[in-house]
């Protein structure tokens, strides 16, 4: 009951999205080539994304896991339950510990070549190389920055805030209303409305008066942007019925001066206001002083309030147009600030993988060294295995041995000039269990045969089972120079001398030499009658009689 219900759970599991645009697998149609089934989720049926494997040799992508072991409890791997309905085994649950990284899939599936995607984009490469072009891919579409919504290529970001963003709005500087960046040059507020009407009345009421000198005095909030114009009763008139205009006009100047001031210092644009006020004030101070007569009040003040709106209406132009750009330019920013964020993730990212794929490779390494060593340790016991084998091949169990030398005249030529003088025979034992010896050969004779006569010696040897011998060693030994003609062989025979320490129990791994120094002649060792050397090789045996 248990494994049925997990895998019920299994089905229609989805990986939750993340940062990674393809949080689980990548999709197949990105693939040059379609994808082996190897190479599939078994839960999401997409390309594996840091390929986990299960005990039970099933792969599945590194979110898949982390999502199926999150949310499922005793889950039951879906290919297994695919292939047996009736399986119950615990290497097929989806646990922590069931789930290990195949480096292996791994490898083979950053090696598959992909294409991007996304509509007009014609880059290919290879899977490793994927998911940062991803990240930087100038056609892949990404949502609003702002939030308004839309999707727009990476490329077209820039532009969308500019242009069509209805969640990008600047305040309008006259009447403080939200209006699109895109659409705040063609914005007219109500106070440019109620101003042109203003001036459109003015003409009017101007043109039905009769010709001749007039006196028009500003109303006294003409610097606030108040255009009313008119003779002393008039403006009066005005002033008393216009108060919610004019405390309009002081509020949005208000607003507007806090606004500029405050958008100015965070740009670092303060001086350049305080230079515009300044020539504001000095004309203003210019224009008092030309109209110091009482003739020219009038005049003065009509213009004084003209070139006081158009050095406003200049300010204020100048003051919207650096604000427009400045939160295009804060906009901007903001989207390049999320994708240096984006990059800098992967990076850290790409830092911590190249860290863990640093300690495997070193790893290995260790392992490649150890294996090394072991290698040639492995050598050296094969080579010392082979010795003793060819050893035992040749050694003999009966007391008896035929002991083949070749390269004669090398090896004569060698004793003769010093340089080797002896040659010892293979070890050979008396019986499967007994006495170890050997022959001692001196091809150009030693103490009175040195010179004249091959000399030849039995030494007994350090062996394995002496412990369990008679001692001294009284057996009999017999020499044969072999004549290869088999016509006449050279026999010598002795008998151990029982004082002699030759032939008491070895201490060191052998004893002193003993036998027969004129074995034989070397006058007659190149016989035409004979064949004792032939083909350049000597047989020399040595038999031990253990019946004696």
């Amino acid at each position: 009951m248990m494994a049925e219900r997990a895998t019920g759970d299994l089905d229609g599991v989805l990986s939750a999205p993340g940062e990674n645009e393809y949080p689980s697998g990548f999709p197949q149609s990105i693939c040059d080539d379609v994808p082996q089934d190897k190479y599939l989720c078994s839960n999401c049926s997409n390309v594996l994304n840091k390929a986990r494997q299960t005990m039970c040799g099933h792969r599945y992508c590194l979110a898949c896991v982390n999502w199926l072991v999150r949310n499922n409890k005793n889950l039951v791997c879906k290919k297994c339950k695919e292939e047996d309905p009736n399986l119950d085994s615990a290497n097929s649950i989806l646990t922590p510990e069931n789930f290990f990284n195949d480096a292996a899939i791994n490898k083979e599936i950053l090696e598959l070549k992909v294409h991007c995607a996304n509509q007009g984009c014609s880059w290919r490469s290879t899977l490793k190389n994927y998911e940062e072009h991803q990240s930087q891919c100038e056609y892949a579409l990404i949502p609003c920055n702002i939030g308004c919504g839309h999707m727009v290529e990476r490329k077209n970001l820039a532009r969308h805030l500019e242009k069509g963003c209805p969640n990008n709005v600047s305040l309008c500087p006259t009447c403080s209303q939200a209006v699109s960046t895109g659409k705040l040059q063609k914005h007219t507020c109500q106070n440019s409305a109620r101003e042109k009407k203003a001036v459109k009345a003015e003409k009017k009421e101007k043109n039905s008066q009769p010709s001749g000198p007039r006196k028009k005095e500003n109303c006294s909030f003409a610097e606030v942007g108040c255009s009313f114009k008119g003779n002393t009763e008039k403006v009066k008139e005005h002033e008393g019925t216009s108060h919610v205009v004019h405390l309009q006009l002081l509020l949005q100047v208000t607003r507007n001066l806090q606004a500029s001031i405050m958008g100015r210092v965070a740009c670092g644009h303060l001086p350049e206001l305080g230079e515009a006020m300044a020539g504001l004030q000095l004309q203003g101070s210019s224009d008092v002083e030309v109209d110091g007569g009482d003739g020219g009040h009038e005049e003065a003040s009509v213009a004084h309030s003209l070139q006081d709106d158009q050095a406003a209406s200049l300010l204020v132009q100048r003051l919207e147009e650096l604000q427009q750009r400045v939160h295009i330019y804060e906009n901007i920013i903001t989207v390049l600030n999320r994708e240096v964020e984006k990059t800098q993730l992967s990076v850290a990212m790409l830092d911590q993988q190249n860290q863990s794929n640093r300690e495997i490779i070193q790893h290995l390494e260790n392992q490649v060294t150890e294996q090394q060593r072991n290698l040639v340790m492995k050598d050296v016991l094969l080579s010392s295995l082979r010795q003793r084998i060819t050893a035992q091949e040749e050694v003999s169990h009966d007391g008896t041995l035929l002991w083949k030398v070749c390269d004669l005249n090398q090896k004569m030529k060698e004793a003769a000039s010093g340089r080797r003088n002896n040659h010892y025979s293979p070890a050979f034992y008396t019986s499967r269990y007994g006495f170890k010896v050997c022959m001692r050969l001196y091809l150009n004779g030693d103490g009175v045969g040195k010179g004249t006569h091959i000399s030849l010696f039995f030494v007994v040897m350090k062996g394995e089972y002496d412990a369990l011998l008679s001692w001294p060693f009284r057996h009999k030994v017999t020499f044969f120079l072999l004549d290869q003609n088999q016509k006449e062989h050279v026999i010598d025979a002795f008998r151990p001398d029982l004082s002699s320490s030759s032939f008491q129990r070895p201490v060191t791994d052998m004893n002193v030499a003993s036998g027969c120094p004129l074995f034989f002649p070397l006058a007659k060792l190149r016989s035409t009658r004979h064949a004792y050397c032939k083909d350049d090789t000597l047989f020399i045996k040595c038999v031990v009689d253990t019946t004696s």
